[in-house]
């Protein structure tokens, strides 16, 4: 990490010749702005920095679970408490860590991520494969990580996320609609994507589900194993049936080959499983954002914010 920050180089040191720079410079400082001005996000120095790098993510982060329930492993760090994840700036080292994981007899999944927040410690950087994000999904990503660096809360991670999550998503569509128009082309390109987003997630959560019914049977831990294999495969086929019942575009089809295991649905979990609720609180700000953001200032804990 601490190379890939010293390699950073401030965005108005760029060269600006180049019109997708120049474009992608002067967008990330306006969704900035926004989210400092209008959002009431923390103003710090974070994406004011750019770092040229040769791939399409920035670290491997690797998750674990127990093979037979939904019982998440742990890491534990000085700061930030406990975290169901940990990440890796060297593939190597992540691939190492989970094989681990694994001979302990856990799921495991290895993902890639394209930000990584270090919650105000340290600047965090843009990096060069964001400049071909859509203005969406760029608003998302920056959002989404300006929420972590304004409120995390030690040893709540769901809460982090998933919060994270929401405020990501209601920020980028509020972003694109105030610079766009509400009948832009670009926000029905972002309408279009959250619904296949939920539509995924709640197809997610249903197998899930379906797992846990195995998972709380009294059988032996050999039977759920096999339950379970046949639980997920059947799964994908439903999948693959009903995929253009589902989508209108491509960006699912993954999941009909993915080896998904409990880690993967763990995680899966994480970010989505408090949606409604936090639309409920969302409603009660009376559908405003910037309010929203403060309640959860104020709240401090999943618990505090539904009461």
């Amino acid at each position: 990490m601490f190379s890939l920050l010293g390699r950073a180089v401030p965005l108005e040191k760029l060269d600006l010749s180049d019109e997708k720079t120049a474009q992608f410079v002067e967008r990330v400082r306006d969704i900035r702005a926004f989210a400092v001005n209008e959002l009431g996000l923390r103003d710090t120095k974070n994406y004011t920095r750019y770092v040229n790098i040769e791939r399409d993510y920035l670290a491997a982060v690797v998750s674990a679970c127990d093979a037979g329930r939904f019982k998440t492993y742990e890491w534990r760090f000085p700061i930030v408490g406990r975290v169901p994840y940990k990440g890796f700036f060297n593939i190597k080292d992540a691939r190492k860590e989970a094989d681990k994981l694994k001979a302990k007899g856990l799921d495991v999944w290895v993902r890639g991520v394209d930000a990584f927040s270090t919650l105000g410690f340290f600047r965090d950087p843009l990096y060069s494969y964001m400049r071909d994000y859509s203005v969406h999904e760029l608003a998302d990503l920056l959002i989404h990580e300006l929420f972590h660096a304004t409120v995390f809360i030690k040893n709540e991670v769901q809460f982090n996320e998933e919060v994270a999550e929401f405020v990501g998503s209601m920020g980028a569509r509020l972003y694109v609609e105030s610079r766009f128009g509400a009948d832009s082309e670009e926000l029905k390109a972002a309408a279009r994507r959250k619904k296949e987003n939920a539509g995924f997630a709640a197809f997610v959560k249903g197998v899930r589900a379906e797992l846990d019914k195995i998972y709380s049977r009294d059988i032996p831990g050999e039977e759920k194993l096999r339950l379970k294999e046949e639980c997920i495969a059947a799964s994908k086929t439903r999948f693959a049936a009903g995929y253009e019942t589902l989508f209108t575009s491509e960006n699912y089809r993954f999941f009909e080959e993915l080896p998904v295991n409990n880690a993967y649905f763990q995680l899966y979990a994480l970010y989505y499983e408090g949606s409604s609720y936090l639309e409920e609180v969302y409603k009660r700000t009376g559908g405003n954002l910037p309010a929203f953001i403060e309640a959860v200032k104020k709240a401090k804990s999943r618990k505090a914010l539904q009461n």
